[in-house]
């Protein structure tokens, strides 16, 4: 018998699966440590005039899909009416079949406004008119979205000279108690080759009140900010780290020079910034292990690659790729020179190219300290692998060369408001895993082992790493 489309059971072919979601997952809280939310539209309580608007702002997965459906760039991310990108939107979902868009995009229409058809030019009306009219309710407003959502935690992305104002006003706010905490993101201070990085020093030397003119005051100026992060309940930081070529240590002296140089537009080697980038994230990672910061590593992306597009619309745009440069031994230097002289704090390492997942796995077993468990992680499947396959390969590793037990679980890692579903996506994936093996006697079929292991798997880790008082 053919399962209706996205019913109840989706993805839940075993009688242990079945019980496992609907008794054990489908209710618990979602602790999204790391996405790209605006702190501002959650402060200011934004509410959206259109499906249009909520669904194709700022979202590059879809903008992705629609140039690949052949939808002119006006109808994507140009002055276009929000009714007229929300058609073209409609013109391309049918196209998306075997798309994690298809299933995202009906499991939105389902958990937030109720609709269970089947979208598409046929029903674009429908759904407009629904949708629209939901959203001029209080519940849709991006406070009342986190709360139909039984989100118990948001940990936003931002840069070090941010000055948290959005943050500060959640924080005194009495009406509104889900954290919304900030996360330190300082991308910009690692790269000194990069075309900003003078004026990138002058902001955080304004930001923090400490002039950047050597690589000690970079370092001093970064902490104060971390500080004040933390003043406002950041738990995690988050370092985009395209590539990470190998590199040497190298005396203050010398660093000093790179810096200089790079405040000076002057030549440099790959090497001088590869030796700088490392040893900004060295003197970090010591820091965050004395605050008691989760670091994440975000690593393998090749980043804004079609030049016409970047030169028009700028970065975050749907230009991006896999990278398939080699990171191992470098990603270990790293951790291990971090471990060598403070410890290393509770860490994360993303992977966007899958090939590196078993290693990012074997790489986080070798700093396991008997500290805390799992206190090293491969982190969730990340941008183009948080699909069926890529999350099911990637969870299957961690429970072969790990404890998959003991992983910190799912997040968005997105811009839009309606996102959330991505974690019920998740745990019906995982129930699924888990309920096979309980079928195929792989494990026992023991209610405390497996519904323990779907608890930890789906909330109470993350919870336990990103809200220790709870």
């Amino acid at each position: 018998m053919t399962a209706p489309f996205l019913g109840p059971d989706f993805l839940l072919d075993t009688a242990a699966s079945r019980r496992l979601y609907h008794d054990v997952a489908k209710h618990l809280p979602i602790v999204d440590f790391h996405n790209h939310l605006d702190p501002a539209a959650i402060a200011k309580n934004k509410s959206w005039r259109s499906i249009g608007e909520i669904w194709l702002e700022g979202d590059h997965y879809k903008w992705r899909a629609m140039r690949w459906n052949g939808v002119p760039e006006e109808l994507v991310t140009g002055a276009a009416d929000y009714r007229d990108k929300f058609d073209a939107f409609a013109q391309t979902i049918p196209h998306c079949l075997g798309n994690p868009l298809y299933h995202w995009t009906h499991l939105e229409l389902q958990r937030y406004f109720q609709w269970d058809g089947v979208f598409g030019p046929d029903t674009a009306d429908e759904v407009w008119e629904l949708a629209n009219a939901a959203l001029t309710q209080p519940s849709r407003s991006a406070q009342g979205l986190l709360t139909a959502m039984n989100v118990e935690y948001v940990g936003t992305t931002d840069d070090p000279t941010d000055d948290l104002a959005w943050h500060a006003a959640l924080k005194s706010d009495p009406d509104f108690t889900v954290p919304v905490a900030p996360s330190f993101r300082p991308d910009k201070a690692l790269v000194p080759t990069a075309p900003g990085f003078a004026a990138y020093c002058r902001k955080l030397g304004e930001a923090s009140g400490i002039a950047v003119d050597s690589f000690d005051t970079l370092i001093a100026a970064l902490l104060k900010r971390l500080d004040f992060f933390v003043s406002l309940g950041c738990k995690a930081a988050d370092h985009g780290l395209n590539d990470l070529p190998a590199f040497e240590k190298r005396p203050p002296r010398e660093l000093d020079i790179i810096l200089r140089s790079g405040q000076n537009g002057w030549p440099m080697s790959a090497q001088d910034a590869a030796d700088f980038k490392a040893a900004v994230l060295i003197e970090l990672g010591e820091a965050y292990a004395e605050r008691g910061i989760v670091m994440q590593y975000h690593i393998g992306v090749l980043r804004n690659q079609n030049s016409r597009l970047f030169r028009a619309l700028g970065p975050d745009v749907g230009g991006d790729c896999m990278s398939d440069s080699g990171i191992g031994e470098s990603l270990n230097s790293v951790l291990d020179l971090i471990n060598s002289r403070k410890g290393l704090p509770r860490t994360i390492l993303y992977a966007l190219n899958p090939i590196h997942n078993e290693m990012l796995v074997t790489i986080a077993g070798n700093f396991q300290d008997g500290s805390e468990p799992g206190k090293v992680q491969a982190g969730p499947g990340w941008w183009y692998n948080d699909q069926l396959d890529g999350m099911e390969r990637q969870l299957t590793q961690v429970a072969q060369m790990g404890l998959l037990s003991r992983f910190v679980g799912m997040l968005t890692d997105s811009r839009s408001f309606l996102s959330f579903p991505r974690h019920e996506y998740y745990r019906r994936l995982v129930c699924r895993m888990v309920g096979r093996w309980v079928e195929d006697g792989s494990i026992p079929a023991h209610k405390e082992l497996s519904d323990g292991l779907i608890r930890r798997i789906s909330y109470e880790n993350a919870r336990d790493w990103f809200l220790p008082e709870a």
